[in-house]
C-alpha cells in the first residue's frame, strides 16, 4: 500500500528538518522528503501493510513536539468536497457563549455548551437549554454578537484555495444560520447548513426552528452534498472539533479533528492539535506556493 505522511509544523520551527531526518532513518524512508512548506511541512512517500504500526512509531517520534501528522493513502489525497463545522473550528468563538457573556449567563451556558461538544449530554437537548436561557433578548444583541467572531487562522486560505482548485466547500454547523450565512458569504462557502432560531417581533423566543441540526444531521448533510456532486465519499474532507462532529469525520474520505475537545481528540484518528486550518491543505498535497491569497 502505497500511503503519504505529512508532517505539519505549528509554524516555521528549525527543528522539523531535524525530526524529519529521524522519522526518515526510524521508518527507512528510501525517497527524500517534499518540502511542502520550508521547516514547516514536509510529505514523505512510504509503502506499507502496516499503517497502525506507522502511526503509533511517528507518535513516539515526535513526542511533545508541536508537530502534527497525517497518514493517508497517497492516491486520491486531493478532496473535492470540504464539509467544515463553524464554531471552534472556521472561527474560534462559540457564538452561544458569546451571547451568554453579554447577557450574564457567561458561565452556565458554557458550561452546558463544554458538556455537549465533549459528548458528556445530548447535543439538541444542550441547544434547547441554551437557548430557552435566550428567551426575550432583543434580536440587535444578535448583530452585537456577531461583531465579536474572530476567524481561525487559516480559514481564508482554506476556503479559498479548495474552491481555486474546484471543490466544493460547505459550512455544516450547529450553530446559528444568523451567523453562518454572514461568515459563510464573507469567506466564499458554496453551500451552508446551520439551526434558525425563533424571532417574533425582535425578540428570541427560546426556541430553535425545527429541522435541527444534530451529528447526524451533520453526516447526511455531508453525504448528500458528495452524492448530489457525483463526489465519491473518498474524495471528502471533514473538520470539526466537537462530538456531534464525529459521524461527520467518521464518514468522511479524511476526517480531521481540528484542536478538538478531549473526548473527541481520543477517538479521532487523524488531529491537528497544533497546526492552524492550512494544515488542511497540506495534508492535500498544496504547497504553501499554492495557497490562494
Amino acid at each position: 500500500m502505497r500511503l503519504v505522511l505529512t508532517l505539519i509544523a505549528a509554524g516555521a520551527d528549525h527543528r522539523v528538518p531535524g525530526l524529519t531526518a529521524l522519522v526518515c532513518e526510524r521508518l527507512r524512508v528510501a525517497a527524500e522528503p517534499l518540502w511542502l512548506a520550508p521547516k514547516h511541512a514536509c510529505d514523505l512517500v512510504l509503502d506499507t501493510t502496516e499503517p497502525g504500526t506507522i502511526e503509533e512509531a511517528v507518535r513516539a517520534l515526535i513526542g511533545e513536539a508541536p508537530v502534527d501528522f497525517v497518514l493517508q493513502p497517497l492516491a486520491g489525497r486531493r478532496k473535492r468536497l470540504l464539509a467544515a463545522d463553524l464554531e471552534s473550528t472556521i472561527i474560534e468563538n462559540e457564538m452561544l457563549d458569546e451571547l451568554g457573556a453579554m447577557l450574564g449567563l457567561g458561565s452556565e451556558i458554557a458550561e452546558i455548551t463544554r458538556q455537549a461538544m465533549n459528548g458528556e449530554i445530548d447535543f439538541a437537548e444542550a441547544l434547547a437549554a441554551r437557548v430557552a436561557l435566550l428567551t426575550g433578548t432583543k434580536s440587535e444583541l444578535l448583530a452585537e454578537a456577531a461583531t465579536r467572531v474572530r476567524l481561525s487562522p487559516g480559514a481564508r486560505s482554506l476556503v479559498a484555495t479548495m474552491r481555486r482548485s474546484g471543490a466544493v466547500t460547505a459550512l455544516v454547523t450547529g450553530g446559528f444560520a444568523f451567523f453562518a450565512d454572514q461568515i459563510g458569504a464573507e469567506l466564499g462557502f458554496d453551500r451552508i447548513l446551520a439551526n434558525r432560531l425563533e424571532i417574533v417581533e425582535d425578540r428570541v423566543t427560546g426556541r430553535v426552528l425545527p429541522p435541527i441540526v444534530t451529528g447526524e444531521t451533520k453526516k447526511e448533510a455531508l453525504l448528500a452534498f458528495a452524492a448530489e456532486l457525483a463526489v465519491a465519499p473518498a474524495e471528502t474532507l471533514a473538520v470539526g472539533d466537537g462530538a456531534n462532529d464525529l459521524p461527520m469525520l467518521n464518514a468522511a474520505g479524511l476526517g480531521i479533528a481540528f484542536h478538538a475537545k478531549p473526548a473527541v481528540a481520543a477517538v479521532a484518528r487523524t488531529r491537528l492539535n497544533h497546526a492552524d486550518l492550512t494544515g488542511l491543505l497540506y495534508a492535500q498535497g498544496y504547497r504553501k506556493a499554492d495557497f490562494a491569497a
